[in-house]
């Protein structure tokens, strides 16, 4: 099976920390050279420090707040123009607020749509002429299992969340004739910081300690347990590798079976 992503250059959205940080890591074990962009100057470079050396790759990172998609923009369209071409593009970016469908704003939506879509869509085009000159492209979305269930509390979520797997799809099947895949990779409870947050949220609010509120958790998963990062990372990597070259335009739980529907 070839995993190999050695002379392959990989750029990870959100990659300060959680499941950004988890797939640059994953990444860069197979050999590419990885730039993590986000918000936390800190957070990347705790993160670069991570980072595979093995095969001598040099990796980087890029300062960006995608809650203004016109930055990204700019800021991704300088830096290929600086440096070699971005073979795999790992989209990814902190979810909308919970909240009911019925109490969402325009703004609210608005807001989600300009993260969520709109920065993926700049991204794909800043991107795609270079994966096309070098025959070889990966565009990764991290989503949500929600584009298969919806999830209770997240109306503006589910929504965009819909609408970006849909614009996935369609964008799979216009550049797959240059060697370029479009996938999406959907987490289910995975053990980061803002997930160990929220069962600390929940036990307060149900009078449980931390232990009980994850354990019932986990016995909605029919694997059991809450899955870690490192394992969401792995699925990332091999839809960048050469091994995932006919894999395109699907939706990929990472869930331990949360999901219920195929």
């Amino acid at each position: 099976m070839d995993l190999n992503l050695v002379g392959k250059r990989a750029l990870v959205s959100a990659g300060g920390a959680g499941l950004g940080r988890a797939s640059a890591i994953e990444l860069s074990r197979l050999g590419a050279e990885v730039v993590v962009a986000g918000r936390s100057e800190n957070g990347l470079q705790e993160t670069v420090e991570l980072l595979s050396c093995e095969h001598g790759q040099k990796h980087d990172s890029v300062v960006v707040d995608y809650t203004d998609f016109e930055l990204v923009k700019t800021k991704f369209k300088a830096y290929e123009e600086q440096n070699a071409p971005i073979h795999v593009v790992v989209n990814n970016s902190g979810g909308p607020p919970p909240g009911m469908i019925l109490d969402a704003t325009p703004e609210d939506f608005q807001s989600a749509i300009n993260m969520h879509l709109f920065c993926n869509q700049i991204i794909a085009q800043t991107f795609i002429a270079g994966m096309k000159r070098e025959g070889y492209g990966r565009i990764i979305n991290i989503i949500s299992v929600s584009v298969k269930e919806p999830q209770p509390n997240l109306g503006v979520s589910n929504t965009i969340r819909a609408a970006v797997a849909h614009w996935a799809k369609s964008l799979a099947a216009e550049v797959g004739r240059f060697g370029i895949t479009v996938n999406n990779v959907l987490p289910g409870l995975t053990r980061t910081a803002r997930l160990m947050s929220y069962i600390k949220t929940l036990a307060e609010q149900n009078g449980r300690s931390v232990e009980e509120q994850e354990q019932l958790m986990s016995a909605a998963i029919p694997l059991q347990y809450i899955g870690q990062p490192e394992g969401f990372g792995n699925a990332v990597a091999f839809l960048a590798s050469p091994a995932a070259s006919y894999i395109t335009g699907v939706n990929l739980p990472v869930d331990g079976g949360y999901v219920r529907c195929l």
